[in-house]
């Protein structure tokens, strides 16, 4: 697969052949949702608690006399049947997590930049490097380049100037390319790689 390459002013460079096994495949709906699943349960923080019968905070004398009051026996005001008393049965902190392959992993990855490939979303950059970090002359380049929900990635390091004009833009990601990942390629509108990116993607999935 052959694409063109542009600079950031938008000027042509070229162009580059990209490896099949990693942009020709035919996206599958089915591994893309497995490895989203697998990314966001990772994150999910999972810090739901509620108090217990013996976290919540109340006295443990008997609230009333055993017998001769006409109503149920209880003993302890922290019983789940009274008003701000303990939770049985509630969330306690956990993991979410589960197990991937991690050769289902890189497939997925490998699914997804197909996906934004075969969807004309992917667009091959030159370079980032920027003399100025300057946030006002690359929002205009952006522009004018027609970005506006956009992920960015380079090569094993991100171009210092680009990241600092980069990240006060909204609509802008920037990932190293050990970052790169299905969830955050699939929630942007376009896809930007640069050669440098390629090159370490191809290395990476091999």
């Amino acid at each position: 697969m052959k694409l063109d390459v542009i600079k950031l002013d938008g000027g042509k460079a070229g162009s580059i052949d990209l490896d099949e096994a990693l942009f020709g495949l035919e996206p599958r709906a089915d591994i893309l949702h497995r490895v989203v699943r697998w990314q966001r349960a990772r994150s999910q923080a999972g810090t739901h608690s509620v108090l217990t019968r013996a976290e919540v905070s109340y006295s443990t004398k008997k609230i009333y006399r055993q017998k001769g009051t006409g109503g149920a026996r209880h003993g302890s005001k922290k019983a789940p049947i009274f008003r701000h008393g303990g939770v049985v049965k509630g969330p306690t902190p956990r993991s979410h997590a589960h197990d991937l392959p991690k050769k289902f992993r890189a497939l997925g990855l490998r699914h997804a930049l197909s996906a934004k490939a075969k969807a004309g979303e992917l667009v091959i950059i030159d370079s980032l490097a920027l003399s100025d970090a300057k946030t006002a002359q690359l929002a205009k380049s952006v522009k004018e380049l027609g970005w506006k929900r956009v992920l960015v990635i380079d090569g094993a390091t991100v171009d210092a100037n680009f990241a600092l004009a980069a990240r006060n833009l909204d609509g802008i990601d920037v990932l190293p390319t050990i970052g790169a990942n299905v969830y955050d390629i699939l929630k942007r509108d376009t896809l930007v790689i640069t050669k440098a990116g390629i090159e370490a993607l191809e290395a990476r999935l091999k």
